[in-house]
C-alpha cells in the first residue's frame, strides 16, 4: 500500500466515525427524542392536575419514616423533578437524613431510566446501550428476556437497593456525626 492508499483509507476512516455518529443522532431524533418530550409533558400534566401542593404534602409524609424516606421519596423526586432537580426533594427530610437520602436519589438515576427515560435523559446512553444489546441478543437467538422484563427488574432491584444505601448511609452518617463531635 502507498503513502496516498494509506492517507485515503485513514481520511474514510475518519470521516467514517463522523457518519456513524450522524446515524446515531438520527436515530434518537426519530426513535426517543419524541418519547421524552412526549413523558415530560405528561408528567408536567399530572403535576398540573394533582396540584403542587398535594405532591409536596405526599413527599413530606414519604421522609417520616425510614422505608419510604429511601423508597418512596427517591422516587417521586426523580419521577416528577428528573436529574438533578430530584435533589431540592431533600428539604422534606431532617438534615440528618440529608446526606443518605441523596445517595438514595442519587443511585436511582440509572435504574430508572429504563422505564421513565425522562428521569434521566442525560445519561440515556448508558440504558440505550444495554437495550440495544439485549435487543441484538434477541435477534440472534435470544437473550432470554425482552428489553421490558429488563428494565422492570433494573427498577425493582434499583429501589432495593436504594432502600439497603440509604439505610446504611443513614447510620453511617450518625457514627460520623457522633465520632467527630457533630450533632445534626
Amino acid at each position: 500500500m502507498d503513502a496516498f492508499e494509506f492517507l485515503a483509507r485513514g481520511a474514510e476512516a475518519f470521516i467514517g466515525v463522523f457518519n456513524a455518529g450522524g446515524k446515531t443522532f438520527v436515530g434518537f431524533v426519530s426513535g426517543i427524542l419524541p418519547t421524552l418530550i412526549v413523558l415530560l409533558t405528561a408528567v408536567y400534566a399530572v403535576i398540573e392536575l394533582v396540584g403542587e401542593q398535594r405532591v409536596h404534602r405526599f413527599a413530606r409524609w414519604a421522609a417520616g419514616n425510614v422505608i419510604t424516606r429511601y423508597s418512596v421519596l427517591p422516587l417521586l423526586a426523580m419521577f416528577f423533578l428528573t436529574n438533578p432537580m430530584a435533589y431540592t426533594f431533600g428539604m422534606f427530610v431532617e438534615e440528618k437524613h440529608k446526606p443518605a437520602f441523596y445517595d438514595s436519589a442519587v443511585s436511582l438515576c440509572h435504574p430508572i431510566t429504563g422505564l421513565f427515560p425522562h428521569a434521566n435523559p442525560g445519561e440515556l446512553f448508558v440504558w440505550l446501550g444495554v437495550a440495544t444489546a439485549i435487543t441484538k441478543l434477541n435477534e440472534h437467538g435470544g437473550a432470554g428476556f425482552t428489553v421490558a422484563k429488563l428494565a422492570l427488574a433494573y427498577f425493582i432491584v434499583g429501589l432495593f437497593v436504594n432502600l439497603l444505601k440509604g439505610i446504611l448511609t443513614e447510620r453511617l452518617t450518625v457514627l460520623i456525626a457522633k465520632r467527630e463531635g457533630i450533632k445534626l
